[in-house]
């Protein structure tokens, strides 16, 4: 069977990294990939915000420069949403949190293939509720929407386990000249930043699938030889 590894590096705050996701899922509804594996990796958009985050207006004002130009902004990436199925409610958002704690629940979840479920539940959260997802109680309920534990997610949570990984990983990325996200690395080489369209992610799984056919040759991939 054909093999792809699709690395994500992602945002929970970034709205690009839910409409990536959501393009991502249309693409693979039209395009089914065999053997296909999704990593999500850490990607934090503000490294150094306050462990208790920050209130949403300032960090608004701090970002853009006013009221006006977020809005303005918030208000072409809304559209864009729309044309996704995605309500955004940005209006809604009251805090901006420090995501380390988002990203380590993403990697527990991984432990029991929930990484995407905890993904989708952690965007639903922020962006369509407005709920602070910084905060553990939040945490706790996307966990168990997404089929976690309580008490396992919770003795987790309680602990600093994969926080210096998902740090690590942030930085690393960073190191590798990753500057913004949703970006998706194939097979460890090739890579595609952006919130792409279907049509372009195709071309993604084409070359993940024929850099696979590449790597296991002609007696791997059943062509018989002249």
């Amino acid at each position: 069977m054909r093999s792809l590894l699709i690395d994500i590096y992602s945002d929970v705050i970034c709205p690009w990294c839910y409409i990536g996701k959501r393009r991502l899922e249309r693409a693979l509804a039209e395009r089914p990939q065999n053997g296909l594996t999704l990593h999500w990796r850490a990607f934090q958009l503000n490294p150094d915000m306050p462990a208790e985050g920050m209130d949403r207006q300032l960090y608004l004002q701090l970002k853009f420069g006013s009221a006006a130009n977020a809005e303005r902004i918030y208000r072409e990436i809304k559209a864009v949403g729309d044309e996704e199925d995605l309500a955004f409610a940005f209006e809604a958002i009251q805090r901006t949190p420090n995501t380390i704690e988002c990203h380590r629940l993403i990697r527990f979840a991984g432990m029991t293939d929930r990484q995407g479920a905890v993904v989708e539940a952690l965007f639903r959260a922020y962006f369509l509720a407005g709920e602070n997802i910084g905060a553990q109680a939040v945490l706790l309920n996307v966990a168990q929407s997404a089929g976690l534990d309580p008490a396992e997610t919770q003795a987790f949570l309680d602990s600093d386990l994969e926080a210096e990984a998902v740090r690590a990983e942030d930085s690393e990325a960073r190191r590798g000249g990753l500057q913004g996200v949703p970006t998706f690395i194939v097979n460890g080489k090739y890579v595609l930043s952006g919130a792409h369209l279907p049509e372009v992610l195709y071309q993604m799984f084409d070359i993940g699938q024929r850099d696979d056919e590449a790597a296991k040759g002609p007696a791997e991939t059943g062509e018989a030889g002249a």
